[in-house]
């Protein structure tokens, strides 16, 4: 897993792990406010906004190192297609990352909205 972090490059990477523990700390404090107060919290599509936004991060640095990647193929002319294959390879490591980060805010959020309505109505 280490070894991904690594391959997927370094900046995008920690910038889609701090989405996803803010996404998660957003979680945690929307819940505690539905316990404490027993209302909804005033920006519920908060922790799926923060998702999508770590999805489209994963998504600029999968561009960005395709961008990169091309641009070493034109300098070095005739390439094998494993090595173009192993290059698309980690240049699609951020976007996992971040469409996974946008699946677990969205689980998130639906157990967010389940947890309300069945506080709430009880």
């Amino acid at each position: 897993m280490v070894e991904l972090f690594y391959m997927g490059g370094t900046l995008f990477m920690s910038i889609l792990t701090i989405v996803f523990i803010c996404a998660f700390s957003v979680f945690i404090y929307q819940l505690i406010l539905l316990i404490k107060n027993g209302t909804a919290p005033v920006d519920q599509g908060l922790v799926k906004s923060i998702g999508l936004f770590a999805m489209v991060i994963g998504i600029l640095g999968q561009f960005i190192g395709l961008y990169g990647a091309f641009e070493a193929i034109e300098q070095a002319g005739q390439i094998s297609q494993a090595l173009l294959a192993g290059g698309l390879k980690v240049s699609s490591i951020t976007s996992i990352y971040g469409i996974l980060i946008f699946v677990i805010s969205y689980l998130l959020w639906f157990g967010l909205k389940v947890f309300q309505s069945k506080y709430i109505q009880a």
